[in-house]
């Protein structure tokens, strides 16, 4: 078996999603948006099978692999990743049943995991988020609560090209509370890349508005046929409670066919850590590097 790769573009959408939709890994890196936005970042390349999709990446001058399939990952596929990658192979994004069924190939290649908890994906009940029902989200419904009856006006719409100025005004001033850095430069011209081809990903958003202007927005895309993958959500941090309506109402408005949200990685970060532990995640979905040789 030979891989052969291409950069990564928006035309690749329908041939990577014949697999990504249908594998059943709810892993956000599967959703097409994400993967497409930060194509720059990692200098993505794909090689599609019949039955699996290979992401090759490019990490401090080296090569790192994510696979996705329904299936475990086979000893012809290991050992042609092997020879792309030279001999030193690095898988990631790999679930803990992923891990446990390398084990297989042990007498056959050496592999070492190595868990990154950072990375590991929330991925909760969508309609959990919707209704923020059970006693252990009083607070949450609380803080809605009070942000309501401060806002009786509010205004929920669905995010559209016709918004995405208000957009960008909101995401200057969650800015502006920041110190510059690349990471923001980046998730910037990832909000532009998404905009830029906003229908041709199948984007779905929305955002809330109090007294006609924007004070909170959220977007996403499908990362299988049944999750949700929200891509970013900003407010204005002085409008109290806006990022846990805009969170709500967003589950509300999507698509019944999703069971799942998945709101990505807390990367490590203490207070992001805890407001997303604080919504009861159903699924902590694990994220290992795997090493083989």
């Amino acid at each position: 078996m030979t891989l052969t790769f291409h950069p990564l573009t928006v035309l690749d959408r329908e041939a990577v999603q014949a697999v990504t939709l249908h594998a059943g890994r709810r892993n956000c890196n599967y959703n097409f948006a994400n993967l497409v936005g930060w194509q720059f970042w990692f200098q993505t390349e794909v090689c599609v099978l019949e039955d699996a999709v290979v992401l090759r990446y490019t990490f401090d001058g080296a090569p790192a692999y994510m696979v996705c399939t329904a299936k475990d990952l086979s000893a012809e596929l290991i050992e042609a990743l092997l020879a792309d990658s030279r001999g030193k192979l690095t898988l990631i994004g790999l679930e803990d049943s992923q891990v446990q069924a390398l084990e297989k190939h042990q007498s056959r290649f050496a592999i070492v995991a190595e868990p990154l908890r950072d990375r590991y994906d929330y991925i909760y009940s969508r309609s959990g988020l919707a209704t923020l029902r059970g006693h252990g989200l009083n607070a949450k419904r609380n803080h809605i609560n009070r942000f309501r009856a401060e806002h009786p006006d509010f205004e929920y719409r669905p995010l559209t090209p016709a918004l995405f100025d208000e957009c960008r005004r909101l995401r200057e001033i969650w800015v502006e509370e920041r110190d510059a850095n690349a990471t923001l430069i980046a998730e910037h011209r990832v909000m532009e890349t998404v905009f830029s081809h906003w229908e041709a990903l199948g984007m779905l958003g929305g955002s809330i508005f109090v007294g006609g202007s924007m004070v909170a927005f959220t977007y996403g895309a499908a990362v299988t046929t049944d999750t949700f993958d929200v891509c970013a959500e900003k407010a204005d941090r002085h409008v109290e409670g806006a990022f846990a309506i805009i969170n709500q109402q967003f589950a509300q408005h999507l698509p019944e066919q999703y069971i799942y949200l998945n709101r990505e990685e807390d990367m490590g970060l203490p207070g992001l850590r805890q407001a997303k532990l604080s919504y009861h995640p159903e699924i902590l979905l694990s994220y290992n590097a795997v090493h083989i040789a």
